[in-house]
């Protein structure tokens, strides 16, 4: 008897847009785009050309000649204003160019432009399957509120030209109906994942501090409560701080560590890569007041770096099944009190984060992320 021949499936034509190439939204579309092209799927990137720096242009650079649909930089602004419909109307043109079966818009103003993109490609009878991952921010807006009631009317209007949401997290799904209801376009929560790379323990320097922060200098990210705690545990004994990062409110924390006596405890290095900084500290504290499903908790369980995060967006789904504890945002004394924690059983904090290292390792994978990225976009053509 005969087997039937077995026909591989025909690789797609994927465009992704996104506004600003920073952070976890842009390691998220970097790390899908590479994984999806190694897997034979023709792949292009739109992303601003105004919101770029030296280690962004960089990366773009990396992986552009893998690009098969290329890179497109557009002006993108941040507000809204007329600059966005020029921005929707280039990236309809590029796509109508590319003959594409995916169009997938990442964060708000991505998600914006590919649906309008689409919206117009069908009215000049072109197809192409739109998806949209919010990435957070829009999501912490309040339901009620008037930020929160236009992110509705939206997103009910946009639903109509959506094919697909994809989020990342339980909490970003919740958030999202929370806001714009459970009806509409079908949807699939995909974790984020990490590749081969990460999973490299990263040994302290000699001179290590005892704590470490990565991340975006602003108030949403907790450094003032991480301050407040290291004051109360350097009046009682010795201890070192990193704060690695840049943002809006880097002078502000600055000031406040010198205004709290913390001049020989805390140093701010600035803006560097994760896996550079891992080195500069033996626990990474991450004090968020709201996060989404932040890539530094990933990237730390990884290296099996000691952790101290808080209790909220997606970082329980990160540390679940595990016996890396959480705690409350927005008090110094619960964050004082589980530093001095680790301060007190080093042993004890390391072997919890070589614990939640090999959780990563089972759950949280690029191979994994765009196997059900790559699957949910099938489902959604064939259907």
């Amino acid at each position: 008897m005969s087997v039937p021949a077995i026909i591989p499936e025909k690789p797609l034509r994927i465009l992704h847009v996104m506004r600003a190439p920073v952070g976890g939204l842009f390691r998220h579309v970097l790390d899908l785009s590479r994984e999806q092209t190694q897997r034979g799927h023709a792949v292009g990137i739109v992303a601003d050309s105004t919101s770029a720096d030296a280690l962004t242009m960089r990366r773009l650079s990396d992986i552009s000649p893998s690009l098969r649909l290329g890179l497109s930089l557009i002006p993108m602004r941040r507000q809204p204003g007329v600059g966005d419909a020029v921005a929707a109307r280039s990236i309809m043109k590029i796509a109508r160019a590319l003959d594409l079966d995916v169009l997938h818009g990442h964060g708000a103003k991505g998600g914006a432009y590919a649906r309008l993109a689409k919206a117009r490609l069908a009215m000049q009878g072109e197809r192409v399957r739109v998806f949209y991952t919010p990435h957070g921010g829009s999501l912490h807006f309040k339901p009620g509120t008037a930020a929160g009631s236009l992110f509705m009317v939206l997103e009910r209007a946009m639903g109509r030209v959506t094919d697909g949401l994809i989020f990342e997290s339980q909490f970003a799904l919740r958030a999202y109906e929370r806001l714009a209801g459970t009806g509409g376009p079908p949807r699939r929560v995909i974790a984020n994942g990490l590749g081969p790379e990460d999973f490299v323990v990263r040994a302290p320097d000699t001179t290590a501090a005892d704590f470490l922060f990565i991340g975006e200098l602003r108030a949403l990210k907790g450094v003032d409560v991480l301050l407040e705690a290291l004051k109360e545990i350097a009046s009682r004994r010795p201890v070192r701080a990193v704060i690695v990062g840049a943002g809006p409110d880097a002078e502000i924390f600055k000031a406040q560590a010198q205004t709290l006596g913390l001049a020989e405890t805390v140093t701010f290095p600035g803006a560097m890569p994760a896996h550079e900084a891992f080195a500069l500290g033996r626990s990474l504290v991450v004090p968020s007041r709201a996060e989404s499903f932040p890539y530094i908790v990933l990237e730390a369980g990884a290296a099996g770096l000691p952790l101290i995060a808080t209790d909220v967006g997606g970082i329980p789904e990160i540390v679940a099944g595990t016996q890396t504890s959480l705690i409350a945002p927005g008090s110094a004394d619960a964050l004082a009190r589980a530093m001095g924690g680790v301060l007190d059983d080093p042993d004890g904090a390391r072997a919890r984060a070589i614990e939640l290292r090999d959780a990563v390792k089972r759950k949280f994978t690029v191979a994994t992320m765009t196997d059900g990225v790559v699957a949910f976009y099938r489902s959604v053509i064939a259907g």
